[in-house]
């Protein structure tokens, strides 16, 4: 009971330090409820960017760098030459990265007083992201390997421990229990998307470096995981698999001389990755939304208001925020796993014999296990 009021207390004091921040920061009301834009706010954290934000100053950025293919060639340069809309002049060619209009937050070059969207290939925050994710699963994955070699009878612990009670809870509860003899072909590949898309998960809620970049927020970083789940699940694919889909055991005249049945078969596979895409996508982005909303409540109610009821707020929204965070890693294995697991599905029904191969299987296996006791 003394830690739960202590929580509480803790809560309540960092409200009203949070209130007190927020009010010392304007003049007066109605100046401070013009300063805050909710929307413009959770679009910024929510989006790419070309420099990571600093710990409690937005104003700020660490820079990355900028590599795009101009009218006139390749040109790279740091994202502090374009900060706050400044515009940098590279050769003859000037860029900038507007701060309003259609290409907000892009980089352009100005090309007879107009706006050219180059080709960008920039190293993003999310893509700087998306390489700090790939060290991490490396790094956890040769760990577990290292580990293995030096001590093959003796089990890890701690972190590698931890790593290793998620492989064999993957590997042996959804791949091998899913795919069968086929698990150790599509193994690597399906761990590889877990852990991946774990990590990404459990970095987008950590707030400041290396952390909170929202990748699996990001719809192009869902819908390429999902491709990729496409591809491996078509390319390997079965002539069964491929004979359901353009000639699946349905009466004749469903798919013949109209192919309602081919055609239907031939959508679903399309709209398996997109149902990947969307479903990790939607719940990322949700979790953070949420968050972020309660947090802003309290500077918005702290503005508008006033600072009691802003301080009362700040002890509301921080629970909230909080109980959010802890609720969003459980959400960030949980998609982790989801994501997994549709993908093992969608993988074993591509690699169906059907029935007659199948019998034609078991019934050579029952000649084989005869004709050895004969012997």
């Amino acid at each position: 009971m003394k830690k739960v009021i202590t929580i509480i207390i803790i809560l309540f004091l960092a409200g009203l330090m949070a209130i007190g921040f927020s009010d010392a920061a304007a003049d007066s009301t109605q100046e401070r409820a013009e300063k805050i834009d909710a929307k413009e706010i959770i679009f910024e954290h929510l989006g790419d960017a070309y420099g990571w934000e600093l710990p409690f100053n937005h104003h700020r950025r660490i820079p990355l760098p900028i590599i795009v293919f101009g009218s006139d060639g390749l040109h790279c340069f740091s994202s502090a030459r374009v900060a706050h809309g400044h515009e940098y002049v590279d050769g003859n060619t000037t860029f900038v990265v507007p701060t309003e209009g259609a290409n907000k937050g892009k980089v352009v070059e100005i090309v007879n007083s107009e706006e050219r969207v180059p080709f960008d290939i920039s190293i993003t925050k999310n893509v700087f992201a998306i390489f700090i994710t790939m060290a991490l699963v490396l790094w956890f994955a040769f760990a577990l390997v290292n580990w293995y070699k030096k001590n093959p009878y003796k089990a890890p612990r701690g972190t590698r421990g931890a790593c290793e009670a998620l492989v064999v809870f993957i590997y042996d509860g959804v791949i091998k229990s899913t795919l069968k003899d086929k698990a150790k072909r599509f193994a690597p590949f399906l761990l590889t998307v877990f852990m991946f898309i774990f990590m990404m998960n459990l970095l987008g809620l950590i707030v400041i470096f290396p952390g909170g970049a929202n990748l699996t927020g990001n719809i192009a970083v869902t819908l390429t995981m999902a491709i990729l789940t496409f591809l491996v699940t078509n390319l390997f694919g079965t002539k069964h698999y491929w004979k359901d889909i353009f000639w699946p055991d349905v009466p004749l005249l469903l798919k013949f001389p109209i192919p309602i049945m081919p055609v239907i078969e031939l959508f679903g596979i399309f709209t398996k990755p997109a149902a990947l895409t969307v479903r990790l996508f939607a719940n990322i982005m949700g979790g953070h939304m949420i968050v972020i909303v309660l947090t802003l409540l309290i500077f918005i109610f702290a503005s508008v208001i006033g600072v009691a009821v802003g301080g009362a707020t700040a002890v509301v929204s921080i629970i909230f925020s909080v109980f959010m965070l802890v609720i969003d890693v459980l959400v960030s294995f949980i998609q982790a796993y989801v994501f997994t697991m549709l993908s093992t599905i969608f993988i074993s029904l591509a690699q169906e014999d059907g029935h007659k191969d199948h019998d034609e299987k078991k019934h050579a296996e029952t000649q084989h296990i005869a004709t050895n006791e004969i012997n």
